[in-house]
């Protein structure tokens, strides 16, 4: 199997869109991690993928806006809310470089309900907030809208100078034109598009996470090895493949 290369540009451009957003203000937080501890939690028929032998799990927080359906325009009101993801990183049998979410938060039900139900994203409904201070973003996540407490989660940062050539490791992280999931006992994977990031250093000044081990990943005792932000870019999807069954090994 030969792996596409790391790209600045989709492998697989979107001619039909299915799906339109909008993402922004985003910070990328990443952890490295053996491949082998993360293996079991991705579909059938990926594995994980790997920079010099190491993934890496991701905590992700940033505002949607103008998400819909079909070619667009996206909804202005349902369409934009904040969004915590955390997620891991694997490759197919086709060698098509992909994101698996283990967990997604988001701020409105119906969307929520939309990924969940129409797309078996895990995406569950829950109180957040982004609040812009200066020069300095502040994302705080709770899991739920039950009176009991869920896992939390609160990422402080400062964006810094742009990023005129992003590293490998900064493109692995962030130029992934795919997401596989599992849908109804196959494993799908949506292709996506969009320009390249605008990707800017970025400070982080505070985090407390409780978001990764509910994911059921490692907790993370040290710091990130990468922080980015990026002001954002506006995205298309195209239309699901599933793998082929021949593919797709048994567990």
């Amino acid at each position: 199997m030969e792996i596409e290369p790391i790209t600045l540009s989709t492998p697989r451009p979107v001619r039909r869109p299915t799906l339109v957003q909008g993402w922004h203000e985003l910070t990328f937080l990443h952890w490295p991690v053996e491949p082998e501890r993360v293996a079991g939690l991705l579909p059938a028929g990926t594995r994980p993928d790997t920079l010099d032998g190491v993934t890496y799990v991701g905590l992700v927080p940033f505002m949607m806006r103008g998400a819909g359906l079909g070619p667009g325009p996206g909804l202005p009101y349902l369409g934009t809310f904040c969004e915590t993801n955390v997620r891991l990183y694997s490759v197919d049998e086709q060698g098509r470089r992909g994101v698996v979410f283990r967990s997604l938060d988001a701020a409105r039900l119906l969307p929520a309900l939309v990924g969940r139900l129409g797309v078996r994203l895990p995406y569950t409904w829950s109180a957040m907030r982004l609040r812009r201070e200066n020069d300095v973003l502040t994302y705080t996540t709770r899991r739920g809208r039950s009176a009991g407490p869920g896992p939390t989660s609160r990422v402080v940062v400062r964006p810094g100078a742009p990023i005129a050539r992003p590293t490998q490791l900064e493109l692995f992280l962030t130029a992934r034109w795919g997401l596989h999931v599992l849908w109804h006992s196959r494993t799908v994977h949506l292709p996506n598009e969009h320009t390249p990031w605008p990707l800017h250093r970025a400070e982080l000044l505070g985090l407390e996470d409780e978001l990764i081990t509910a994911a059921g990943l490692p907790h993370m005792t040290d710091a990130p090895v990468s922080v980015l932000y990026s002001p954002g870019v506006s995205v298309r999807f195209g239309k699901p493949s599933t793998l082929e069954p021949s593919l797709v090994p048994s567990r």
